[in-house]
C-alpha cells in the first residue's frame, strides 16, 4: 500500500537587511517585499523556529483499482 503523507509546518524565519533612512512605513514595507521578491533576502534568511500545523495521509490505490467502474466487457 502506498500512502501520501502531507505535513504542514509554519516556519518562522529572520532576516537582517539594511533599509534606507527617511522612508515612511509604506515605503519600508515595499522595500522589504522587493528584497524578498528579488531573492536578495531569501539567501539571508535563517530558520529559527518550526511549528507543526497538521499532518494528513491519503491512501493511493493500486493501478488495477483505478479501473474500477469502467466496463471492460
Amino acid at each position: 500500500m502506498r500512502v501520501i503523507v502531507t505535513v504542514v509546518e509554519k516556519i518562522t524565519s529572520e532576516a537582517h537587511i539594511n533599509i534606507p533612512d527617511g522612508l515612511n512605513q509604506s515605503a519600508i514595507k515595499q522595500h522589504i517585499v522587493d528584497c524578498y521578491n528579488t531573492g536578495e533576502m531569501q539567501t539571508e534568511m535563517n530558520i529559527f523556529q518550526v511549528d507543526f500545523e497538521s499532518i494528513s495521509a491519503r491512501i493511493v490505490k493500486e493501478q488495477s483499482s483505478i479501473l474500477l467502474g469502467e466496463n471492460h466487457d
